[in-house]
Formats: structure tokens, C-alpha cells, sequence
């Protein structure tokens, strides 16, 4: 079975649970973060646990805009969800790294942030021992786990921003796996007996991105000429590895919501300098092309790439200076919407729906990045995600794509194709596709230890305020959510949630909790634990509504906003 029909019938899963309860197999988590130098502290135990008072949060109404009207705790192990208008991709959303589920009470002494953020409570086969900063993570065997124990007893995170340096820490065998394979390195991999490549499918999207709250992209004319000045071919065909394709538009061929047939502006210097003359920013305009020099999967080469895309600018006139940030300092600025010029960035996916690359970025609730956003882009989302049938649904999204490309809040220019290579004794050695490598079901040829070297070190791992790939993968070993994806397909199967349904018009999400799972402090997982996750979220007001950087980006753009959202 290819890639491409692997994550089609994901989603038809999705729609195949919506009408009725689903007792999947127990999965383990889904998809795939700042610290001490010194070794972690466990969190502090549990207190024993008093009569349980169902916990209900609610919004007065629904004319906040947002998906959610409440989270209610209809008993122990029972909590519903009552929301605003339909949403068929909710099950993917809540297998979601970002919507792990924490202690209520682990939660309320962190204040929502501090050790939230360094010392996570979770309820997964791994708890994180120690975090050297700018060294490595270290993972423990959670014994107590209520699933299939961990394979590999101690799991370590390194990281390294150069590929080459990634590839000869994997053939001296001081690391069992490696993330984001140079383009170069592909056959060197693959010729390697070894060693062994995994790819996954180039479901990403790399893009060039602009901020119409800032002068001239605040213009559409001038951004629909700056979509004809970079030569995307050109970009793939020289720094992209096998595998990858010129995008046509934001969303990959193999995730639903993508329009066959759709086309992008035509690469035209004479057109896109012409235009920009008309309205008055040439001659004489300078930018900045600003990035992070951190690997992706969307992006193997982001200082190349840089440079050649500011020569491409200088082509038409255009003076841009390259502007490099640190990772965390770039994704907050890009997040809070600070970030002027042209800004490069990427998406990978999470779970295999338009929701999750359309509505995180163009929806009512996106963060900033790209300005003010578009009601037409909008009213065509919200549509989309309340249909129940990828047949009824279809049609809104080829209406948003085409807006997309009408307004240009950006300009899309690759997928890209990427993979994870492994020593060739790991057994059940995957790369995901969602970026959701579990380690726990890797079994490192019998060593005791599985070492995992990646792009660049997790930001923080309290992950409902992360959108990093990295924090995300750690954040995996740790935390679940009530629900999972399915390693190596993507499918939405059980977690802590052993079974779900909606009612008819799908407004009502019940799910029932997974009996005797406890957090890595020793506290029983119940309906409140989940309400309050999910709450302090939800509402800006929240005194725990804290984390890192306090965006929470994930949370407004797939449930379109936060209640009592700050104006």
C-alpha cells in the first residue's frame, strides 16, 4: 500500500468513528521542548486523592468565535466535549501531542509554567531523567506503564545542526538513529550495508513567508509579484534530495484537502519587477530574509537556499539581507507576528487533514505570522471542517486554496522528500510521517540503550505551548493524549481514551477514559485531569494559562480561538 493511500485511509478512519463508540487496540502515542543542567527531579508525589468533584469549564456562549462550549467531567473516567459547531477531524486533534493530558494537581503547583515547562509529569513509557542544556536528554523506562513496556531501558536525545556531522556520529556508531538525511547523503545511506534508510513521503510544505501587516506586503498586488519572483524549480532541482516536488500549493498531494490541478504563479522576473515598479516599491526597496539554521525535512539546506533565494530578489532589483535567528527566539517572533520581510518557515504534518495545515495557518484563530488574515478564507474553512463526508468537504477546500493563492500570505515552494536513518540491527526502525517516532517500540539490537540524534535540541516540553518538531518528538515519550496515532500509519487509535463517539450533528464528543493509568507521580488519571488540561488552554484568562511563550499557538488555530482572548 502506498504512503498516499496509508494516510487517505486515516482519514476515512476518522470518519468511520464519528457515529458510533470505537474500542480500537490500546496504541501507543501519537505525532511527534528548556531545562537544568543538572539531573531532573521526578515530579513530587502524589497527595492521595479526595472524593471526586466532577470539574465542568464553559463559555457563556458561543459568540467568542471559537470551537468549544465546554469540557465537562460527566464522571470519573467519562468527559464530553460540547462544542460550537461540527468538527469531523476532532479525534485527530485530540491524539495530538499538543493536548497532552496532565495532573490536576502537578498542573496547579506548576503555576502553569516552571516545571511544567522542564519537569514533565506524564503518563507515557518514558520519564525524562536529566536534561544537560546544549548536551543531551535522557529518557528512564517507565515501569509502571499501562501499556507495553519500553523496549530500549534508557532512551538518549542528542542533536546536531549539520547533517554531515549527524551521518558520521551514525556510521562511527556512537548513535543508533539520525533525523533529516542530507540531500546529498541519500545513496551514501542507502549503499551503506550497515545502515538503513527510512523515508517518509514529503508530507510538508516549505514556504516563503509575509506579513501584510507591514509595508509593502501589504499590498496584494505587490506579494502576487514576489510569488512570480522565486523560482521554485529551481530551488527543488538544486537543494532538495530525491523525493521532493514543487509545490503548487500550501497543502501536500498526499493529505486530504489537497485540490488536483491547482497551479501556482509562473516564475516571470520581467512581470514581478514590472509590477512592483507600478506600485511604487522598485526601485530601492531593501528587506531582510529572515530563518533559523535549523534542518527540517521541508527545508534540508536553509542557509543555500537563503542565499539563493536573495540572489533571486537582487535579479528583479530587490535588495534583502539575510537575517539569522535563534530557533525559539525565530518561532515565537514568527508566532506573535513580529517578524517583518520575508520569513522562511515550514509545516509538517501532524495528522493527515486540511485542518491541520489550513486552519493552524489561514483560520480564524491562526497566529499572526502572516498579518491580518481573510474571512473568505475563513467562512471556506469552517465549512470545510463541519462537513462529514471527504466528498462533501472536498469543495471548500479547493475554494480555499484558490483564495490562498489569490491573497498570497505566502508563497509556497517545496515538499519535501526526507527520511531517518538507522543502524542496520535496529528492529521496527520507522520514520514517521507525522513526525512521531515512538523509540519505545524500537529495539536497538539487544543494547540496553537507544540514542536518537536529531536537528537541533527540544525548546521546552510543556508541548500545548510548542510547535517545534523537536520539543514535539521528546514531548511524545513523556505525555499522551487521550487519543494516539498509529506508528507508521497515522491512524487514530485508543490511548487514554479507550472509546469514543459523537452524537449525529457532531457537537458532542464523549470519551471514556482508560482504567488504572497512572502519572509518573503516582496519580490516578481521571476526567479532571483532562477538563483542566484542556481548559487552562482554552481560556486566556486562566490563571494557569502560562506556559513558555503564553501563545498557545496549537490550541487557537485547530479550535479557531481562546475564550476571553486578550483584544
Amino acid at each position: 500500500m502506498t504512503r498516499k493511500l496509508t494516510l487517505l485511509l486515516s482519514v476515512m478512519l476518522i470518519l468511520g468513528l464519528v457515529l458510533g463508540g470505537c474500542a480500537a487496540p490500546a496504541g501507543t502515542t501519537g505525532t511527534t521542548a528548556e531545562q537544568p543542567e543538572a539531573a531532573t527531579e521526578a515530579a513530587p508525589e502524589a497527595a492521595p486523592a479526595g472524593p471526586f468533584e466532577p470539574m465542568v469549564m464553559a463559555a457563556e456562549n458561543c459568540d467568542y468565535g471559537g470551537l468549544f462550549k465546554s469540557i465537562e467531567a460527566v464522571d470519573e473516567k467519562t468527559v464530553k466535549f460540547t462544542l460550537c459547531y461540527p468538527d469531523v477531524a476532532f479525534p485527530a486533534k485530540a491524539a495530538f501531542s499538543a493536548f497532552a493530558i496532565n495532573d490536576t494537581a502537578y498542573l496547579e503547583s506548576t503555576g502553569g509554567g516552571g516545571d511544567l515547562i522542564e519537569k514533565p509529569n506524564g503518563t507515557g513509557p518514558y520519564t525524562l531523567a536529566e536534561w544537560r542544556r546544549g548536551d543531551q536528554m535522557v529518557f528512564q523506562r517507565n515501569e509502571d506503564y499501562w501499556g507495553d513496556k519500553a523496549i530500549p531501558a534508557t532512551l538518549v536525545f542528542r542533536w546536531g545542526a549539520e547533517s554531515a556531522q549527524r551521518l558520521v556520529e551514525l556510521q562511527a556508531g556512537t548513535v543508533d538513529g539520525i533525523d533529516n538525511v542530507g540531500p546529498d547523503d541519500f545513496a551514501t545511506v542507502e549503499g551503506d550495508a550497515n545502515l538503513q534508510m527510512q523515508l517518509r513521503s514529503g508530507t510538508n510544505i516549505f514556504y516563503v513567508g509575509m506579513n501584510n501587516n507591514f509595508p509593502p506586503f501589504d499590498n496584494e498586488r505587490v506579494r502576487q509579484a514576489f510569488a512570480m519572483a522565486i523560482d521554485r524549480q529551481r530551488l527543488v532541482d538544486n537543494f532538495y534530495p530525491p523525493g521532493s516536488s514543487v509545490a503548487t500549493q500550501f497543502m501536500p498531494p498526499s493529505i486530504f484537502g489537497y485540490s488536483e490541478g491547482q497551479t501556482w504563479y509562473d516564475y516571470n522576473p520581467d512581470e514581478a519587477k514590472k509590477i512592483l515598479e507600478e506600485e511604487g516599491v522598485l526601485p530601492g526597496f531593501k528587506t531582510t530574509i529572515t530563518y533559523r539554521d535549523v534542518v527540517r525535512g521541508y527545508l534540508p539546506n536553509p542557509g543555500i537556499v537563503a542565499q539563493d533565494i536573495q540572489a533571486q530578489l537582487a535579479d528583479i532589483g530587490v535588495e534583502a539581507e539575510i537575517v539569522v535567528m535563534e530557533s525559539g527566539a525565530f518561532i515565537d517572533a514568527a508566532n506573535q507576528g513580529t517578524l517583518d520581510g520575508f520569513h522562511m518557515l515550514g509545516w509538517g504534518a501532524d495528522y493527515p487533514d486540511a485542518t491541520n495545515f489550513l486552519d493552524f495557518h489561514f483560520g480564524p484563530g491562526a497566529s499572526p505570522q502572516f498579518g491580518e488574515g481573510f474571512q473568505d478564507i475563513w467562512d471556506a474553512l469552517k465549512e470545510g471542517s463541519t462537513k462529514a463526508t471527504p466528498e462533501e468537504r472536498q469543495p471548500f477546500y479547493d475554494t480555499a486554496n484558490e483564495l490562498i493563492k489569490q491573497h498570497v500570505p505566502m508563497i509556497p515552494v517545496a515538499h519535501g522528500g526526507n527520511g531517518a536513518a538507522f543502524k542496520a540491527d535496529v528492529e521496527n526502525a520507522y520514520a514517521s510521517d507525522i513526525g512521531a517516532e515512538q523509540f519505545a517500540i524500537m529495539n536497538p539490537g539487544g543494547r540496553d540503550a537507544f540514542v536518537w540524534m536529531q536537528n537541533a535540541e527540544p525548546i521546552g516540553l510543556y508541548c500545548a505551548d510548542e510547535t517545534d518538531g523537536e520539543s514535539l518528538r521528546a514531548c511524545e515519550q513523556v505525555m499522551q493524549s487521550l487519543l494516539a496515532y498509529e506508528p507508521g500509519t497515522g491512524a487514530v487509535v485508543a490511548s487514554l481514551a479507550t472509546d469514543w463517539s459523537a452524537n449525529a450533528d457532531l457537537t458532542e464528543w464523549t470519551f471514556t477514559l482508560r482504567d488504572g493509568v497512572k502519572f509518573h507521580n503516582g496519580a490516578t488519571l481521571d476526567a479532571n485531569d483532562v477538563v483542566l488540561s484542556y481548559g487552562v488552554q482554552w481560556d486566556a484568562s486562566h490563571p494557569l494559562h502560562v506556559g513558555r511563550a503564553g501563545d498557545f499557538t496549537y490550541f487557537s488555530s485547530l479550535f479557531n480561538g481562546l475564550l476571553n482572548a486578550p483584544k
